[in-house]
């Protein structure tokens, strides 16, 4: 039997740059905690409602899947942020928080947080609330951020000033004209670093529908996720990145020798949900193999390069899965790629390699049903003299084709 500890995400954040809902980077919002298992305390996302639930409290666990049970039963009823999170006024110590692009954001239940709002003339409002419901109306550029302490913090005390401060510096953003993802990623890297609060936990792009998924949670129950203050990779200027603690090894890229950049577990966080012409978002399908990662720093090099291209992509992603980069799937087509430059996304739809292979079939002159009556047997110099055979005749008759 698994025990864990109880959850609570105490800091949630939620930006909205565009209340159009047509920037594909106008939207988004985060969680993290000094607690330990905060993939317990992460949100959920509707991407038919392009709404994300942020949840915590000081309630039970079991109290608080009640709630969310009963948020997401206004949600699947088109329920609006502020009737969604209203639910949570029913349930001892629950916070609820929601957010979607056009609708605004919304807070209910027990809660201390700060409502920003920036007016068309430029104009930054910064106002308290605790407790009851708070929200951002429909179509205004804002944001929200609740923080507590956790216990055994610390730096326990400091969240109502770092709530302020980060409230404050939220709003010179928006009205600054950054981007929701950016402005997400920034007040993550504040309260990690000044309140103690700093255990991702994860974020979330509404309007892309992209997440950071499991980069910052804890691999095992009872366990803290990553620090988001902390250095989390180091790159170059040829897109050759090393994760830590590897990349502690490592002072230049090994593959040209330029200078390594050291990216923080925040901005990593931003990069992750922000989408460009030259940072796509990518998703890969059809593969248990964790390749998920390799894949998209092998799409970004590709559309840096060759633009939104499928043909291109197909291409890159074949190589890679040629030099072993990418293992356990067969090669890819054009129609496998899934481009919408509108929101800068490509989705790989993968076919897992059979048999338990981790490359596709070579493509050699011998049937590929040899090797499995080989692998049973103890003649490796044969079936190298064999092979070796098979082709040098081949290319001595491609030479002589040619010539």
């Amino acid at each position: 039997m698994l025990f864990s500890t109880t959850a609570s995400a105490t800091m949630n954040v939620a930006v909205i740059t565009d209340p159009t809902g047509k920037d594909p980077n106008g939207c988004a919002a985060g969680s993290q905690s000094f607690a330990a298992n905060m993939f317990q305390s992460t949100f959920i996302f509707s991407q038919e409602h392009k709404m994300a639930l942020l949840s915590g409290g000081e309630g039970s666990s079991n109290v608080r899947v009640a709630a969310i049970i009963s948020a997401l039963t206004q949600l699947q009823n088109n329920g609006t942020p502020e009737q969604v999170v209203n639910v949570a006024n029913g349930f001892d110590g629950i916070r609820l928080m929601a957010v979607n692009p056009t609708q605004g954001i919304a807070v209910g239940g027990s809660f201390d947080v700060y409502v920003v709002t920036v007016d068309n003339n430029s104009t930054i409002n910064v106002q308290a609330a605790s407790g009851g419901l708070a929200t951002v109306p429909p179509g205004t550029k804002g944001a929200m951020i609740h923080l507590r302490n956790s216990h055994g913090n610390p730096k326990s005390g400091t969240a109502e000033t770092v709530r302020l401060q980060t409230a404050i510096n939220m709003g010179k953003m928006i009205r600054d004209g950054y981007p929701a993802t950016k402005i997400v990623s920034e007040a993550i890297g504040e309260v990690a670093a000044d309140s103690g609060e700093d255990h991702g936990g994860g974020a979330i792009n509404l309007v892309s529908g992209v997440t950071t998924g499991d980069m910052f949670t804890p691999e095992q129950l009872n366990q803290t996720g990553y620090e988001m203050e902390k250095p989390y990779s180091k790159v170059s200027s040829s897109g050759w990145a090393v994760g830590y603690p590897e990349a502690e090894n490592y002072q230049v890229s090994p593959v040209d020798g330029s200078p390594l950049t050291v990216i923080y577990a925040y901005q990593a966080l931003g990069n992750a949900i922000t989408v460009s012409d030259d940072n796509p978002s990518v998703s890969t399908y059809g593969s248990d193999e964790g390749i998920s990662e390799a894949t998209s720093s092998v799409v970004i090099a590709s559309v840096t390069k060759n633009g939104y291209d499928p043909v291109k992509i197909a291409q890159s992603i074949n190589k890679a899965i040629d030099s072993g980069t990418l293992i356990g799937v067969e090669y890819v087509d054009a129609s496998d790629i899934n481009v919408k430059e509108n929101i800068k996304a490509v989705g790989v739809y993968y076919t897992p390699a059979t048999n338990g292979r981790s490359a596709p079939t070579w493509n050699l002159p011998i049937d590929s049903q040899v090797f499995d009556v080989l692998g049973n047997i103890q003649s490796v110099i044969g079936i190298l003299l064999i092979l070796l055979a098979i082709f040098r005749s081949t290319l001595i008759k491609s030479f002589f084709r040619r010539r």
